[in-house]
Protein backbone atom coordinates (compact mmCIF):
# COMPACT_ATOMS: atom_id res chain seq x y z
CA UNK A 1 0.00 0.00 0.00
CA UNK A 2 1.39 3.43 -0.96
CA UNK A 3 2.00 6.20 1.56
CA UNK A 4 -0.66 8.24 -0.28
CA UNK A 5 -3.37 5.60 0.20
CA UNK A 6 -2.27 5.00 3.80
CA UNK A 7 -2.88 8.67 4.59
CA UNK A 8 -6.26 8.89 2.85
CA UNK A 9 -8.37 11.36 4.84
CA UNK A 10 -12.02 10.64 5.60
CA UNK A 11 -14.82 12.55 7.30
CA UNK A 12 -16.60 10.58 10.01
CA UNK A 13 -18.94 13.32 11.25
CA UNK A 14 -20.02 16.81 10.22
CA UNK A 15 -22.57 19.01 11.97
CA UNK A 16 -23.77 22.58 12.02
CA UNK A 17 -25.88 24.82 14.18
CA UNK A 18 -29.10 26.34 12.90
CA UNK A 19 -28.32 29.69 11.28
CA UNK A 20 -29.82 32.51 13.31
CA UNK A 21 -30.79 35.67 11.45
CA UNK A 22 -29.33 38.96 12.67
CA UNK A 23 -30.71 39.81 16.12
CA UNK A 24 -32.73 36.58 15.99
CA UNK A 25 -32.97 33.47 18.15
CA UNK A 26 -29.19 32.93 18.56
CA UNK A 27 -28.31 36.60 19.06
CA UNK A 28 -27.75 36.38 22.83
CA UNK A 29 -25.32 33.45 22.52
CA UNK A 30 -21.65 33.82 23.34
CA UNK A 31 -19.42 32.75 20.44
CA UNK A 32 -17.53 30.17 22.49
CA UNK A 33 -20.77 28.53 23.61
CA UNK A 34 -22.08 28.25 20.06
CA UNK A 35 -18.82 26.87 18.68
CA UNK A 36 -18.36 24.62 21.71
CA UNK A 37 -21.79 23.11 21.11
CA UNK A 38 -20.90 21.90 17.60
CA UNK A 39 -17.42 20.81 18.67
CA UNK A 40 -18.95 18.70 21.44
CA UNK A 41 -21.68 17.28 19.24
CA UNK A 42 -19.39 16.16 16.44
CA UNK A 43 -17.34 14.28 19.03
CA UNK A 44 -20.44 12.82 20.70
CA UNK A 45 -21.97 11.59 17.45
CA UNK A 46 -18.72 9.96 16.36
CA UNK A 47 -18.33 8.18 19.69
CA UNK A 48 -14.58 8.71 19.81
CA UNK A 49 -12.56 9.70 22.85
CA UNK A 50 -11.81 13.42 22.26
CA UNK A 51 -8.24 12.75 23.42
CA UNK A 52 -7.80 10.99 20.07
CA UNK A 53 -8.04 14.36 18.29
CA UNK A 54 -4.57 15.65 17.44
CA UNK A 55 -5.51 19.28 16.71
CA UNK A 56 -8.58 21.48 16.29
CA UNK A 57 -8.39 24.22 13.65
CA UNK A 58 -11.12 26.86 13.68
CA UNK A 59 -12.04 29.81 11.51
CA UNK A 60 -13.33 33.23 12.56
CA UNK A 61 -13.23 36.62 10.86
CA UNK A 62 -14.29 39.02 13.62
CA UNK A 63 -11.48 38.22 16.05
CA UNK A 64 -12.36 40.92 18.55
CA UNK A 65 -14.26 40.91 21.86
CA UNK A 66 -15.85 37.52 22.49
CA UNK A 67 -14.10 36.12 19.40
CA UNK A 68 -10.54 37.15 20.27
CA UNK A 69 -7.81 35.26 22.18
CA UNK A 70 -8.18 32.08 20.07
CA UNK A 71 -11.95 31.54 20.05
CA UNK A 72 -11.46 27.93 18.91
CA UNK A 73 -9.45 27.05 22.02
CA UNK A 74 -11.77 28.98 24.34
CA UNK A 75 -14.80 27.19 22.91
CA UNK A 76 -13.15 23.80 23.38
CA UNK A 77 -12.30 24.52 27.00
CA UNK A 78 -15.69 26.10 27.78
CA UNK A 79 -17.36 22.94 26.48
CA UNK A 80 -15.42 20.86 29.02
CA UNK A 81 -13.33 19.07 26.41
CA UNK A 82 -9.79 17.84 27.22
CA UNK A 83 -7.28 20.61 27.83
CA UNK A 84 -4.51 18.50 26.27
CA UNK A 85 -6.05 18.90 22.79
CA UNK A 86 -4.58 21.97 21.08
CA UNK A 87 -6.57 24.50 19.04
CA UNK A 88 -5.73 27.24 16.56
CA UNK A 89 -7.87 29.99 15.02
CA UNK A 90 -7.24 31.18 11.45
CA UNK A 91 -8.53 34.12 9.41
CA UNK A 92 -9.01 33.61 5.68
CA UNK A 93 -11.87 36.10 5.67
CA UNK A 94 -15.16 34.50 4.52
CA UNK A 95 -13.37 31.21 3.78
CA UNK A 96 -11.88 30.92 7.27
CA UNK A 97 -13.51 27.70 8.43
CA UNK A 98 -13.19 26.05 5.03
CA UNK A 99 -9.48 26.82 5.13
CA UNK A 100 -9.42 25.59 8.74
CA UNK A 101 -10.95 22.33 7.53
CA UNK A 102 -8.46 22.16 4.67
CA UNK A 103 -5.56 22.76 7.07
CA UNK A 104 -6.85 20.02 9.36
CA UNK A 105 -6.95 17.75 6.30
CA UNK A 106 -3.34 18.71 5.48
CA UNK A 107 -2.18 17.91 9.02
CA UNK A 108 -3.64 14.43 8.70
CA UNK A 109 -2.44 13.85 5.13
CA UNK A 110 1.11 14.90 6.01
CA UNK A 111 1.28 12.60 9.02
CA UNK A 112 1.44 15.26 11.74
CA UNK A 113 -1.74 13.89 13.35
CA UNK A 114 -4.12 11.01 12.63
CA UNK A 115 -7.31 12.80 13.74
CA UNK A 116 -8.24 16.49 13.45
CA UNK A 117 -11.25 18.77 13.54
CA UNK A 118 -12.04 21.71 11.29
CA UNK A 119 -14.63 24.16 12.56
CA UNK A 120 -15.68 27.80 12.68
CA UNK A 121 -18.02 30.37 14.16
CA UNK A 122 -19.30 33.89 13.69
CA UNK A 123 -21.72 35.74 15.95
CA UNK A 124 -22.53 38.64 13.64
CA UNK A 125 -25.37 39.93 15.80
CA UNK A 126 -22.87 40.81 18.52
CA UNK A 127 -19.61 41.17 16.57
CA UNK A 128 -20.62 43.12 13.46
CA UNK A 129 -18.63 43.40 10.25
CA UNK A 130 -15.88 45.98 10.63
CA UNK A 131 -15.60 45.51 14.40
CA UNK A 132 -11.95 44.45 14.05
CA UNK A 133 -10.91 47.81 12.57
CA UNK A 134 -10.24 49.98 15.63
CA UNK A 135 -11.00 53.68 15.88
CA UNK A 136 -7.68 54.35 17.65
CA UNK A 137 -5.48 55.86 14.92
CA UNK A 138 -2.25 54.79 16.62
CA UNK A 139 -2.76 51.11 15.79
CA UNK A 140 -3.00 51.75 12.05
CA UNK A 141 -5.26 50.54 9.26
CA UNK A 142 -5.28 47.14 7.48
CA UNK A 143 -3.70 48.54 4.27
CA UNK A 144 -1.50 51.52 3.41
CA UNK A 145 -0.13 53.50 0.47
CA UNK A 146 2.13 50.64 -0.62
CA UNK A 147 -0.96 48.48 -1.20
CA UNK A 148 -2.58 51.27 -3.21
CA UNK A 149 0.45 51.42 -5.50
CA UNK A 150 -0.54 47.97 -6.75
CA UNK A 151 -4.30 47.65 -6.26
CA UNK A 152 -7.37 49.78 -6.04
CA UNK A 153 -9.20 49.34 -2.75
CA UNK A 154 -12.77 48.15 -3.31
CA UNK A 155 -15.52 46.83 -1.06
CA UNK A 156 -17.15 43.44 -1.55
CA UNK A 157 -20.29 45.29 -2.62
CA UNK A 158 -18.34 47.05 -5.38
CA UNK A 159 -16.59 43.84 -6.37
CA UNK A 160 -19.93 42.06 -6.77
CA UNK A 161 -21.21 44.84 -9.02
CA UNK A 162 -18.07 44.84 -11.17
CA UNK A 163 -18.42 41.10 -11.59
CA UNK A 164 -22.02 41.59 -12.70
CA UNK A 165 -20.96 44.15 -15.30
CA UNK A 166 -18.01 42.08 -16.57
CA UNK A 167 -20.06 38.91 -16.99
CA UNK A 168 -23.23 40.63 -18.27
CA UNK A 169 -25.39 39.76 -15.26
CA UNK A 170 -28.58 41.80 -14.95
CA UNK A 171 -30.91 42.81 -12.13
CA UNK A 172 -33.43 40.27 -13.43
CA UNK A 173 -30.74 37.56 -13.24
CA UNK A 174 -29.82 38.37 -9.64
CA UNK A 175 -33.46 38.62 -8.53
CA UNK A 176 -34.24 35.25 -10.12
CA UNK A 177 -31.27 33.65 -8.42
CA UNK A 178 -32.28 35.11 -5.07
CA UNK A 179 -35.74 33.64 -5.44
CA UNK A 180 -34.30 30.26 -6.45
CA UNK A 181 -32.19 30.14 -3.29
CA UNK A 182 -35.21 30.88 -1.10
CA UNK A 183 -37.38 28.35 -2.94
CA UNK A 184 -34.81 25.59 -2.61
CA UNK A 185 -34.21 26.25 1.08
CA UNK A 186 -37.95 26.24 1.79
CA UNK A 187 -38.30 22.93 -0.04
CA UNK A 188 -35.33 21.46 1.85
CA UNK A 189 -36.88 22.39 5.19
CA UNK A 190 -40.29 21.13 4.11
CA UNK A 191 -38.70 17.77 3.30
CA UNK A 192 -36.58 17.82 6.50
CA UNK A 193 -33.34 17.42 4.53
CA UNK A 194 -31.27 19.21 7.18
CA UNK A 195 -32.32 16.98 10.08
CA UNK A 196 -29.17 14.84 10.00
CA UNK A 197 -26.80 17.82 10.18
CA UNK A 198 -28.44 20.24 12.62
CA UNK A 199 -27.35 20.50 16.27
CA UNK A 200 -30.21 21.90 18.39
CA UNK A 201 -28.97 24.90 20.35
CA UNK A 202 -30.26 26.04 23.74
CA UNK A 203 -29.90 29.81 23.43
CA UNK A 204 -30.68 32.61 25.89
CA UNK A 205 -34.00 34.19 24.99
CA UNK A 206 -32.52 37.69 25.09
CA UNK A 207 -30.82 40.17 27.40
CA UNK A 208 -31.64 41.43 30.85
CA UNK A 209 -29.65 44.32 32.36
CA UNK A 210 -27.23 43.96 29.46
CA UNK A 211 -26.53 40.28 30.11
CA UNK A 212 -27.94 37.14 28.40
CA UNK A 213 -30.91 35.70 30.27
CA UNK A 214 -30.59 32.46 32.17
CA UNK A 215 -33.85 31.35 30.55
CA UNK A 216 -33.25 29.58 27.24
CA UNK A 217 -35.16 28.34 24.23
CA UNK A 218 -34.23 25.47 21.92
CA UNK A 219 -33.36 26.60 18.40
CA UNK A 220 -33.65 23.91 15.73
CA UNK A 221 -34.38 25.77 12.49
CA UNK A 222 -32.61 28.30 10.25
CA UNK A 223 -34.06 31.74 10.83
CA UNK A 224 -33.48 33.49 7.52
CA UNK A 225 -36.14 31.92 5.31
CA UNK A 226 -38.59 34.41 3.84
CA UNK A 227 -41.55 34.11 1.52
CA UNK A 228 -40.29 35.63 -1.69
CA UNK A 229 -41.79 36.65 -5.03
CA UNK A 230 -40.06 38.13 -8.05
CA UNK A 231 -42.39 41.10 -7.84
CA UNK A 232 -41.38 41.78 -4.24
CA UNK A 233 -37.70 41.33 -5.06
CA UNK A 234 -37.97 43.80 -7.94
CA UNK A 235 -39.14 46.49 -5.51
CA UNK A 236 -36.07 46.31 -3.25
CA UNK A 237 -33.49 49.08 -3.50
CA UNK A 238 -30.03 48.13 -4.70
CA UNK A 239 -27.02 47.98 -2.38
CA UNK A 240 -25.22 50.59 -4.53
CA UNK A 241 -26.95 53.28 -6.59
CA UNK A 242 -26.02 51.86 -10.00
CA UNK A 243 -25.95 48.20 -8.91
CA UNK A 244 -28.01 45.06 -9.51
CA UNK A 245 -27.81 43.48 -6.04
CA UNK A 246 -30.29 43.99 -3.21
CA UNK A 247 -30.85 42.46 0.20
CA UNK A 248 -32.77 39.76 -1.69
CA UNK A 249 -29.79 38.72 -3.82
CA UNK A 250 -27.03 39.09 -1.20
CA UNK A 251 -26.03 36.82 1.67
CA UNK A 252 -27.79 37.38 4.97
CA UNK A 253 -25.92 38.52 8.07
CA UNK A 254 -26.38 35.76 10.64
CA UNK A 255 -25.01 33.74 13.55
CA UNK A 256 -23.79 30.16 13.15
CA UNK A 257 -21.12 27.49 13.61
CA UNK A 258 -20.08 24.17 12.09
CA UNK A 259 -17.60 21.36 12.77
CA UNK A 260 -16.09 18.53 10.71
CA UNK A 261 -14.25 15.55 12.23
CA UNK A 262 -11.60 13.88 10.06
CA UNK A 263 -9.05 11.11 10.35
CA UNK A 264 -7.10 8.64 8.27
CA UNK A 265 -9.14 5.83 6.79
CA UNK A 266 -6.91 3.40 8.68
CA UNK A 267 -7.80 5.11 11.99
CA UNK A 268 -11.51 5.06 11.15
CA UNK A 269 -11.29 1.34 10.40
CA UNK A 270 -9.34 0.74 13.61
CA UNK A 271 -12.02 2.55 15.65
CA UNK A 272 -14.89 0.87 13.77
CA UNK A 273 -16.34 4.20 12.60
CA UNK A 274 -18.59 4.78 9.61
CA UNK A 275 -16.98 6.89 6.91
CA UNK A 276 -19.32 9.65 5.69
CA UNK A 277 -17.06 10.98 2.91
CA UNK A 278 -13.48 11.06 1.69
CA UNK A 279 -11.73 14.41 1.54
CA UNK A 280 -9.91 13.98 -1.76
CA UNK A 281 -8.20 17.32 -2.27
CA UNK A 282 -8.17 20.96 -1.19
CA UNK A 283 -6.83 24.26 -2.40
CA UNK A 284 -6.54 27.96 -1.67
CA UNK A 285 -5.92 30.21 -4.66
CA UNK A 286 -5.32 33.91 -5.09
CA UNK A 287 -7.58 35.97 -7.33
CA UNK A 288 -7.95 39.61 -8.38
CA UNK A 289 -8.32 41.61 -5.12
CA UNK A 290 -10.20 44.38 -6.93
CA UNK A 291 -12.95 42.14 -8.31
CA UNK A 292 -12.27 40.27 -5.04
CA UNK A 293 -14.98 37.59 -5.35
CA UNK A 294 -13.96 35.54 -8.42
CA UNK A 295 -11.89 33.01 -6.43
CA UNK A 296 -14.36 30.12 -6.80
CA UNK A 297 -13.71 30.06 -10.56
CA UNK A 298 -10.00 29.40 -10.16
CA UNK A 299 -10.41 27.12 -7.14
CA UNK A 300 -12.93 24.92 -8.94
CA UNK A 301 -10.76 24.69 -12.06
CA UNK A 302 -7.73 23.71 -9.97
CA UNK A 303 -9.58 20.92 -8.17
CA UNK A 304 -10.96 19.57 -11.45
CA UNK A 305 -7.62 19.76 -13.28
CA UNK A 306 -5.57 18.28 -10.44
CA UNK A 307 -7.93 15.32 -10.09
CA UNK A 308 -8.69 14.61 -13.78
CA UNK A 309 -12.36 15.48 -13.36
CA UNK A 310 -14.89 17.40 -15.43
CA UNK A 311 -17.64 19.61 -14.08
CA UNK A 312 -20.09 16.94 -15.21
CA UNK A 313 -18.46 14.55 -12.70
CA UNK A 314 -19.50 16.77 -9.76
CA UNK A 315 -22.87 15.70 -8.36
CA UNK A 316 -23.13 18.41 -5.68
CA UNK A 317 -21.58 21.87 -5.48
CA UNK A 318 -21.83 24.12 -2.44
CA UNK A 319 -20.67 27.57 -3.55
CA UNK A 320 -21.18 30.42 -1.14
CA UNK A 321 -23.85 32.86 -2.24
CA UNK A 322 -22.03 35.95 -1.01
CA UNK A 323 -23.81 37.77 -3.84
CA UNK A 324 -25.80 36.33 -6.73
CA UNK A 325 -23.24 37.52 -9.29
CA UNK A 326 -20.51 35.40 -7.66
CA UNK A 327 -22.42 32.21 -8.45
CA UNK A 328 -23.74 33.39 -11.82
CA UNK A 329 -20.27 34.40 -13.10
CA UNK A 330 -18.91 31.03 -11.86
CA UNK A 331 -21.77 29.34 -13.74
CA UNK A 332 -20.85 31.13 -16.99
CA UNK A 333 -17.24 29.99 -16.66
CA UNK A 334 -17.71 26.40 -15.40
CA UNK A 335 -21.05 25.57 -17.09
CA UNK A 336 -22.37 23.20 -14.37
CA UNK A 337 -25.77 21.57 -14.22
CA UNK A 338 -27.39 24.17 -11.96
CA UNK A 339 -29.75 21.54 -10.53
CA UNK A 340 -26.69 20.23 -8.65
CA UNK A 341 -25.54 23.64 -7.37
CA UNK A 342 -26.71 24.65 -3.89
CA UNK A 343 -29.62 22.20 -4.19
CA UNK A 344 -30.90 23.07 -0.71
CA UNK A 345 -30.49 26.81 -0.96
CA UNK A 346 -27.52 28.92 0.02
CA UNK A 347 -26.47 31.99 1.95
CA UNK A 348 -29.06 34.25 0.31
CA UNK A 349 -31.79 32.17 1.97
CA UNK A 350 -30.04 30.65 4.97
CA UNK A 351 -27.34 33.15 5.89
CA UNK A 352 -23.56 33.57 5.82
CA UNK A 353 -21.93 33.64 9.26
CA UNK A 354 -18.58 34.64 7.78
CA UNK A 355 -15.91 32.51 9.50
CA UNK A 356 -18.40 29.73 10.22
CA UNK A 357 -19.69 29.27 6.69
CA UNK A 358 -16.96 27.06 5.23
CA UNK A 359 -17.39 24.24 7.76
CA UNK A 360 -21.16 24.62 7.36
CA UNK A 361 -20.91 24.22 3.57
CA UNK A 362 -18.68 21.14 3.94
CA UNK A 363 -21.26 19.73 6.36
CA UNK A 364 -24.09 20.44 3.90
CA UNK A 365 -22.14 18.77 1.09
CA UNK A 366 -21.36 15.63 3.11
CA UNK A 367 -24.99 15.13 4.08
CA UNK A 368 -26.30 15.94 0.59
CA UNK A 369 -23.95 13.37 -0.97
CA UNK A 370 -25.46 10.76 1.34
CA UNK A 371 -29.03 11.90 0.72
CA UNK A 372 -28.71 12.09 -3.05
CA UNK A 373 -26.36 9.17 -3.61
CA UNK A 374 -24.08 11.34 -5.76
CA UNK A 375 -20.38 10.55 -6.01
CA UNK A 376 -18.40 13.82 -5.85
CA UNK A 377 -18.93 17.25 -4.30
CA UNK A 378 -17.03 20.52 -4.50
CA UNK A 379 -17.21 23.22 -1.85
CA UNK A 380 -15.90 26.65 -2.82
CA UNK A 381 -16.03 30.19 -1.47
CA UNK A 382 -14.91 33.68 -2.40
CA UNK A 383 -12.96 35.55 0.27
CA UNK A 384 -12.19 39.18 1.02
CA UNK A 385 -8.87 40.34 -0.40
CA UNK A 386 -9.14 38.06 -3.44
CA UNK A 387 -8.94 34.39 -2.45
CA UNK A 388 -10.80 31.23 -3.37
CA UNK A 389 -11.15 28.15 -1.17
CA UNK A 390 -11.81 24.69 -2.58
CA UNK A 391 -12.53 21.24 -1.16
CA UNK A 392 -13.21 18.08 -3.17
CA UNK A 393 -15.22 15.33 -1.50
CA UNK A 394 -16.16 11.79 -2.52
CA UNK A 395 -19.02 9.90 -0.93
CA UNK A 396 -17.92 7.09 1.42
Amino acid sequence: MSERSEREVVIVEAVRSPLGKRNGELAAMHSIDLLGAVQSEVVRRSGIDPMQIGQVIGGCVGQVGMQTMNVTRNAWLAAGLPLEVASTTVDTQCGSSQQATNLAYALIRSGVVDVAMGCGVEMMSRVPMGATIPKDPDVGKPINANYWKHYEMTSQFEGAERIARQWGITRADTDAFGKLSQDRAAEAWAEDRFASQIVPIDAPIGFEDGKPTKETRRVTRDGGLRETTLEALSQLRTNLPDGVHTAGSSSQICDGAGAVLMMTRAKANELGLTVRATLVDSCLIGSDPVLMLTGPIGATRKLLDDNDLQMSDIGVTEINEAFASVVLAWEKELKPDMETVNPNGGAIALGHPLGGTGAILVTKAVHELERSGKEHAIVTMCCGGGLGTGTLLRRG
